[in-house]
């Protein structure tokens, strides 16, 4: 018998597909034994078991283990999008040779499977240009769609209706949508905006999910590993939790009023009256006396501190990192990370789950698969 199928696309990059991909795996759980998972086409992929892999089908394997002797993490991640793959495809068009290699990994998945879930690349015109869209995979492995927005009213409602429009010329049905990343202060209003709109465009919302600011936090090892940064010490406390960012810029007096738990700073190396007040305030929390909790210090411009300052952070365990590059440049970068759930991660995958299970109406998914 052949698996029910739900295929996830988004409106824009980083909308949560994956975390959606995730929590519903958790939640169908208790009503399908056995769940596979593909992602037919990846673009940010990780070398395993000497093959390339998309890193999202990394996490849903190692998390979920859904992965058996009948498929191999290649089967979750058939095509892998490199460096230069889009000008070799238009030099020498393979269409056929790619869509087999999807339906040949799928295949292999899906066999005694109950249901599948396919994760897209993007909205639904991504892969257009190597002629496998996300409509067009969708199609071909005749799965519905639920498509994921996040945000407001207006711009998601414009975007799921083009996205809407694209599938269906593939002939492609749209289980529903779900809004992710909602301002808890704004929740209940675009809630409440999004399900009407919607509802004018005969579109099923199948959820609201709130913004939490965790699930978007890199530890300090996520940023050392996206950026050509150095690590001087306090290696054993890389994975320290980023929620909060503060550019060492002002005065230590004024800077008092921005230091937040979880926090990064980021400073020129010698402006050594900041580094000191931040290790006062991280003392003072190890000591209970007040203070924040300080997740690691950047120094920017290349420039080292005195001794004597490196050595009690050393001493703190700190993580500190070195970047060569100025300070505006340096907090761009960090701003600028995609940072994605991975194994590890145990906290933020609880939440995922959580979070799934609480604002996803999983029972009318369930209704129209």
């Amino acid at each position: 018998m052949n698996p029910k199928k739900i295929f996830i696309a988004a409106t824009m990059q980083n909308d949560g597909k994956t975390t959606v991909s995730l929590g519903l795996i958790f939640a169908l759980r208790e009503k399908f034994n056995k769940i596979g998972f593909i992602k037919p086409i990846g673009q940010r992929y990780l070398e395993e078991e000497g093959v390339k892999v998309d890193e999202d089908s990394v996490l849903i394997e190692r998390v979920c283990e859904i992965c058996d002797v009948k498929c191999g993490l290649k089967d979750m991640s058939p095509v892998a999008v490199e460096r230069g793959f889009t000008e070799k495809y238009i030099d020498n068009p393979n269409k056929d040779e790619i869509t087999n290699h999807i339906l040949e990994s799928y295949d292999h998945i899906a066999k005694g499977r109950d249901l599948m879930i396919i994760e897209g690349t993007g909205h639904a015109g991504v892969g257009s240009v190597f002629d496998h869209s996300n409509a067009t995979v969708a199609r071909t492995l005749g799965a519905k769609v639920i498509l994921i927005s996040a945000g407001g009213v207006g711009r998601p409602i414009d975007e799921i209706m083009l996205n809407k429009a694209l599938f269906e010329k593939e002939g492609v049905e749209l289980l529903g949508v779900i809004v992710n990343k909602v301002l808890p202060d704004k929740y209940d209003k675009i809630s409440s905006y999004v399900r009407k709109g919607l509802a004018r465009k005969g579109v099923n919302v199948l959820g609201v999910v709130p913004f939490y600011p965790m699930l978007n936090a890199p530890t300090v090892a996520q940023i050392l590993e996206e950026t050509n940064f150095e690590i001087l010490s306090g290696e054993e406390n890389i994975n320290n939790m980023v929620s909060n960012i503060l550019v060492g810029a002002m005065e230590p007096h004024n800077a008092l009023n921005y230091f937040k738990d979880e926090c990064l700073i980021i400073t020129p190396g010698d402006r050594e009256d900041i580094l000191t007040t931040t290790l006062s305030q991280h003392y003072a929390k190890i000591k209970n006396e007040g203070g924040v909790f300080i997740s690691g210090i950047i120094l920017t411009g290349g420039i080292y501190p005195h001794e004597a300052i490196r050595e009690i952070i050393r001493r703190s365990g700190i993580p500190l990192i070195l970047s060569r590059d100025d300070t505006y440049n340096t907090a761009s970068q960090v701003h600028d990370l995609t940072i994605k759930i991975r194994p590890q991660d145990k906290q933020k995958i609880e939440k995922v789950r959580e979070i799934i299970k609480s604002f996803v109406e999983i029972e009318k998914i369930l209704e129209n698969i």
